[in-house]
């Protein structure tokens, strides 16, 4: 299932969900289009794995980053920040495809990844507002800060290469950086 979901991963970042086909995959994968069907119920099976797998993920590293409550907000959002890219730059495709193709999830998953997307970003937002009301952040909106920062982020896999010259860990302390220091000096 691992190699299924990995070559049908590439697949729906290179050609999208819609336009790829179970015999497509199959082919890929070396397998008669029927064979496959012994493996997977259907193509969405492998999305949900994809798109619930990533969402868990991103749980998981935001819950480590501001597990500590005597750690200060911002320094919770940084490692919330470079939790966030380490996520996305540990499969650019998977990421990629859990950031454009979820909309082919059928009902009831389709609603449920929404909440869960929801969710997520809220606890960006709370995390952002307590930092403003301890002042060590400033906006003057945590939720437009929230959707300025995730949308930064979530750039990320449309121009990071594994073989590139900075490592995930570089990049997620460059980016943590920038979002978080901005780009005007200290006058």
């Amino acid at each position: 299932k691992a190699q299924i979901d990995r070559t049908a991963t590439a697949l729906f970042r290179a050609r999208g969900f819609a336009a790829t086909s179970m015999r497509e995959l199959a082919t890929e994968l070396g397998l008669e289009a029927g064979s496959l069907y012994s493996h997977i119920k259907s193509k969405e099976e492998i999305l949900h794995r994809v798109c619930f797998g990533l969402a868990e993920d991103f749980f998981t590293d935001f819950a480590m980053a501001t597990a500590d409550a005597s750690t200060p907000v911002a320094e919770q959002l940084r490692q919330a920040i470079e939790g966030h890219v380490r996520v996305l730059t540990r499969d650019s495709a998977a990421s990629a495809v859990f950031l454009h193709e979820w909309r082919h999830l059928s009902e009831p998953a389709r609603t449920e990844f929404l909440a869960l997307r929801d969710r997520y970003e809220g606890s960006f937002r709370t995390l952002i507002a307590r930092g403003i009301a301890v002042g060590e952040l400033h906006a003057p909106d945590a939720a437009f800060a929230t959707l300025t920062l995730l949308a930064s982020l979530n750039w990320l896999p449309n121009w990071y290469r594994p073989d590139g010259k900075l490592t995930p860990d570089e990049i997620a302390h460059r980016l943590a950086e920038q979002l978080l220091g901005g780009l005007l000096t200290n006058k």
